[in-house]
């Protein structure tokens, strides 16, 4: 065949992969790769498939991505780097860091073998999907042409022949699609990249390729391996929605913002500054869209919700006019229904898609948070809308009595103790400056850095909250430094993990290890999962089966903590590792491992807050149903308090 001819033999496989080298994002002037490279680990559904498509592709010729052109013919730009990962849920989440701080405009593929490889993505992709971020999942899957019937790892279905395990990607996939002939691939392909692209629809976006399929070899279209973009709209808001906002944010009193992370995606935040300087408006935050707003910004007034600030939590129960822009009113944000509790309260929601903007009954305007915010400054802007000077005197001044509540949680008075919690991140405070990146995904840090974390950038406080996945910091760390790269010096990122999440996925440690990517792994030691302790206790459970301790002569764990010694395990995989016992050491072990070129952990046992200032309680409630009939007197007082708290529930109708 003519090699110049109007198509090219390849592989379905190779055919996948060399179109992936040639999709590109373009937003705003700016043009990147739509799939940067590609995350995998082999076995019998994809090693002879995608795995040698990524050796004709030079992204594993060599190890470390440089290898030939190969007989795909890919230049230099066309290559597909490789990434070696440990463990399939976590390649997700490092996939799933990447794209966030890529801004949702580059994106990573990740590929599996059929069965257990296929399922482990599972846990990725539901984080993925409900955090409205990009990664495109390959999995192998059983043969198409059924030569032997069942394979290994195959799910026998009595009643569908065409199902198998990845079918459970179907619900956590915002698209889905199985390939079942090479020339399906193309609607496929171009579907997959439609929706990964379209920041209205965005999220996990599985290709099943049985592995039959992946190696067998068709003409293909040169027109499909031609270099194609695809453009992120910023869709304007509706004229008639637009000026009912207008009339809407006239008529507040008490206005009150609250910013998800629709507001990060759409690299929003100057705007958002401008809209507050000209109505002097205040901006409470969802764990998401933390750090829209400097902590140091006048109409910042911190997180909202259950692990919200007492600021932000009273400026809501009392607002008339609540302007969500990029969020999904989850219930951390609501408070379950409780918190947005004066009577005539309304709801404007900026939002890119229909569904998150008529959540709540809200006035919808459906468009990008920037697009939006710039259309809504303008068209008040000739009206001549701020808030009544006493409303912003009444919100700076709550915010300087909560700073002080945030200080005292930091406080260290003993430097010899074994710091708390609150004092670990009190540290970590006065270190960082506006490079650090924190990642959290888990456990009792979310809702203290919620609360307590003072934001220096628009990128620095990265906690993934929509899932809250124990596991996925460390990964998601390894792919913020990786979406770093370009970088001369990357910038510090810390992944705070306690015990709990720590020991759900460390193994990507190894990977930061093979990389020589300076993670700065921050790991607190507390003998359990000490979050949901905390809210056994309070719902009645008592604590059941939340301590990291041997059991005792009754058959409960109320011995002595285990001997598991994390630091010695991180040690292990690769890091080199600081132990803090005191303050004072903790505070020399976190300088020096923010200056270290290499793979860092800091290893701390925490203390409880019983003895010292401890961060704030929750500012809202949550709602955790509780037995309604138990005749142990703690699950008992927990019912009472919360048939209390939920008469307080209301539907925004």
């Amino acid at each position: 065949m003519d090699p110049h001819g109007p198509t090219r033999r390849l592989t379905t496989a190779q055919a996948l992969v060399a179109f992936l080298a040639r999709q590109y994002t373009e937003r705003d002037g700016r043009r990147q790769r739509l799939i940067s490279a590609t995350w995998g680990i082999f076995g019998h559904g994809n090693v002879a498939g995608i795995g040698q498509a990524l050796v004709e592709a030079g992204g594993g010729g060599d190890g470390n991505g440089s290898g030939g052109n190969g007989s795909g013919g890919n230049g230099a730009a066309h290559r597909m780097p490789y990434l070696q990962g440990r463990n399939e849920q976590a390649m997700v989440h490092a996939a799933v860091g990447y794209a966030r701080q890529s801004g949702r405009l580059s994106a990573h593929a990740v590929t599996t073998s059929i069965g257990p490889g296929a399922t482990n993505l599972v846990t990725g992709a539901a984080l993925a999907t409900i955090n409205r971020l990009p990664v495109l999942l390959l999995p192998g899957d059983t043969f198409a042409t059924r030569p032997a019937d069942p394979v290994l790892q195959q799910l026998e279905v009595a009643y569908a022949g065409d199902v198998s395990v990845n079918d459970c990607l179907r619900p956590v996939s915002r698209y889905f699609d199985r390939i079942t002939r090479p020339e399906a691939l193309i609607p496929a392909a171009l579907q997959a990249m439609r929706v990964l692209a379209d920041p209205a629809e965005t999220g996990a976006v599985t290709l099943a390729l049985p592995q039959d399929v992946q190696a067998e070899a068709y003409d293909w279209p040169r027109e499909f391996f031609a270099e194609r973009d695809w453009h992120v709209r910023r869709p304007a808001p509706d004229a008639h929605e637009l000026e009912t906002a207008v009339r809407a944010v006239r008529s507040a009193r008490r206005p009150l913002i609250v910013v998800g992370g629709g507001v990060r995606h759409s690299a929003a935040e100057e705007t958002l500054a401008a809209f507050t300087a000209a109505t002097r408006i205040p901006v409470a935050s969802t764990q998401a869209g933390k750090g829209a707003l400097r902590h140091d910004h006048p109409a910042d007034v911190g997180g909202i919700g259950h692990t919200g600030t007492a600021t932000a939590d009273e400026l809501a129960r009392t607002a008339d006019l609540v302007i969500g822009i990029g969020t999904r009113f989850s219930d951390f944000t609501t408070a379950s229904g409780t918190l947005f509790a004066d009577p005539a309260v309304r709801f404007l929601h900026l939002n890119i898609t229909g569904f998150d903007a008529h959540k709540l009954a809200a006035l919808p305007l459906v468009a990008d948070a920037r697009a939006g915010l710039e259309a809504l400054t303008a068209a008040l802007a000739g009206r001549g809308y701020r808030v009544d000077p006493a409303y912003e005197t009444e919100y700076t001044g709550a915010k300087e009595a909560w700073e002080a509540r945030v200080e005292a949680s930091f406080a260290t008075p003993d430097r010899t103790a074994r710091p708390t919690q609150a004092q670990v991140l009190g540290l970590l405070d006065a270190l960082v400056t506006e490079d650090d990146i924190l990642i959290n995904a888990a456990g009792s840090l979310p809702g203290d850095l919620h609360k307590l974390w003072r934001t220096r950038s628009r990128d620095q406080y990265h906690v993934e909250y929509g899932y809250s996945c124990m596991g996925y910091e460390i990964p998601a760390a390894i792919g913020v430094l990786l979406a770093d790269g370009v970088r001369t010096r990357r910038r510090p990122v810390w992944a705070l993990v306690g015990d709990g999440t720590y020991l759900m996925n460390p193994t990507e440690i190894v990977t930061a290890v093979q990389e020589n990517l300076p993670l700065k792994l921050l790991i607190l030691q507390n003998h359990g999962y000490a979050s949901i302790g905390g809210l056994s206790e309070s719902v009645g459970a008592e604590r059941f089966g939340t301590a990291y301790r041997r059991r005792d002569a009754d058959g409960g764990f109320t011995g002595p903590p285990l001997p598991v010694d994390l630091a010695a395990n991180a040690a292990s995989l690769g890091m080199r590792v600081l132990r803090a016992t005191t303050v004072d050491d903790l505070r020399a072990a976190l300088s020096e491992a923010r200056d270290a070129e290499g793979p860092t952990c800091v290893y701390v046992e925490t203390e409880t807050p019983d003895t010292v200032s401890g961060p704030p309680p929750a500012q809202a409630w949550w709602d955790v149903p509780v037995a309604e009939t138990a005749s142990r007197p703690a699950a008992v007082k927990a019912r009472e308090e919360y048939d209390r708290q939920a008469a307080a529930r209301r539907r925004h109708l």
